[in-house]
């Protein structure tokens, strides 16, 4: 512990890491104020004591996993409530599409290609902006309808067209100019990825509040008989230290495939042959199948539940109970979905053809392995059974919030660190900004955060 304090001291006698750290500090603060800022014209505050006394419930639906990527900027009707969600939306429509037409795949490879399918992202960005902020302000309009049992009214305007145009230029500006454009700076000028620490503050911000529900548990309010003990508590300590390092583990967990180059000519260049390692990371997708599958989910429950009250069709309602949030049918459906997600990122964004073919044009192989089609297969059997495994791992982690929320009773909003995709986003973005923090450190050889060794996976 000592260690890493004196670690952080030495972070601050770096100039340049030291004005990184303050810059970094003071964009996310920003990010934190456009979370708490409302919309003109919206009446902010009436939401966010209703939702606050109906937390639990919202927290299971559709809009509560929203919410905590804006970091409950939703439930205040803030400028910020459109989150970086349709930035990190377009990034992977891109990413998707890159994989499956040729001519965007083609213009990746090319120099000064990466520039434009960035373009294309930001363009895409706009679009999705403009219309879940259209889809956003209507919502605002007649909130009865998305919120079940609120009475009351959001908007102050009376002029409900100008209303619409103001708040979708708000929330755009917000997502556009302020959230992204401040992500993209703290990549540049600051410590970490920037879009990756703008999500990760906003999961955090719910973290107060979820040790609150916690503390509640074990220490309940005068008159209310406490139902757990020490033991629980205990349990949850520990439950939460190896889910950590299990995360933790699997995220630098990789496969490295040795690779030896033959000695080559080229004209009067003579470069000799080596060995190196490809690595393949057991937990590819990263946490990708997990939202793609959550997501998914949360639809099919309302869809049926809908269909139940206005049909009077008991089968509908049943449907809806036997996949609703915390069920077995759920859990199941959950894993199927994180297993299929799992192998579809990996064959949209793993080229092993393409891999194989740049190892043998740079006179590259792996031992015991065949240039050309023979190591493209190689690498699809070796890939297919790593995503197996991290398949296996995601589908563990996503089902431990219901797991606990049902099983020990534990509150959901605090049941959401102890794995699925909270966790999961803050592990993978202290272990990259660790790393980027370490470099300097080494660089101008200090200790990094381990004196003896390094973390397996660090470079």
């Amino acid at each position: 512990m000592l260690a890493i304090v004196q670690t952080f001291s030495n972070c601050f006698k770096i100039p340049e890491l030291k004005s990184r750290i303050i810059f970094t500090l003071l964009l996310l603060s920003i990010c934190r104020l456009i979370a708490l800022v409302p919309v003109p014209g919206l009446d902010g505050a009436l939401l966010s004591d209703f939702l606050a006394q109906t937390a639990e419930q919202d927290d299971r639906s559709l809009l509560g996993m929203y919410s905590l990527f804006t970091g409950g900027a939703l439930e205040r009707c803030a400028i910020g409530s459109l989150g970086i969600m349709p930035y990190i939306s377009a990034t992977i429509i891109i990413q998707l599409m890159t994989a499956v037409l040729p001519g965007l795949s083609k213009l990746a490879r090319e120099e000064g290609g990466r520039a434009k399918i960035i373009q294309y992202g930001r363009f895409l960005t706009l679009i999705l902006c403009l219309g879940q902020g259209f889809v956003m302000a209507l919502g605002w309009e007649n909130p009865s309808k998305i919120f079940d049992g609120f009475t009351g009214q959001l908007v102050l305007s009376d002029a409900i067209w100008w209303y619409r145009i103001q708040t979708v230029l708000v929330l755009t500006t917000g997502t556009l100019l302020l959230l992204m454009w401040l992500g993209e700076q703290i990549t540049e000028r600051g410590i970490g990825n920037g879009i990756s620490l703008v999500i990760t503050i906003g999961i955090l911000a719910r973290l107060p509040s979820a040790v609150n529900q916690i503390y509640t548990m074990f220490f309940p309010p005068e008159g209310v008989v406490a139902q757990y003990n020490l033991l629980h508590l205990v349990g949850l300590i520990l439950i939460f230290a190896a889910v950590t390092a299990l995360v933790i583990a699997v995220t630098q967990a990789q496969r490295k495939i040795p690779v030896q180059y033959a000695q080559r000519a080229v004209g009067r260049k003579v470069y000799s042959g080596g060995s190196s390692f490809m690595p393949l990371r057991v937990n590819y997708a990263g946490v990708m199948p997990i939202i793609f599958a959550q997501a998914i989910l949360m639809f099919p429950d309302r869809i049926f539940m809908q269909l139940g009250r206005i049909t009077e069709i008991k089968l509908f309602e049943d449907i809806s109970r036997m996949i609703a949030y915390g069920s077995g049918g759920f859990m199941l459906l959950e894993g199927l979905m994180i297993l299929f997600f799992s192998y579809f990122w990996v064959a949209t964004q793993f080229n092993e053809i393409q891999i194989a073919d740049d190892l043998k044009k740079y006179g590259g192989y792996i031992p015991g392995v065949r240039p050309g089609t023979a190591t493209s297969d190689f690498l699809h059997r070796t890939m297919s059974r790593i995503t197996f495994a991290g398949a296996m791992f995601l589908t563990g982690i996503a089902i431990i919030p219901p797991l606990l929320h049902t099983a020990m009773n534990v509150p959901f909003a605090a049941a959401t660190f102890f794995g699925g995709t909270s966790l999961l986003i803050t592990v993978g973005v202290v272990l990259d900004t660790m790393r980027q923090m370490e470099s300097h450190l080494l660089t101008r050889h200090y200790d990094g955060f381990l004196k003896k060794g390094k973390i397996k996976g660090r470079f």
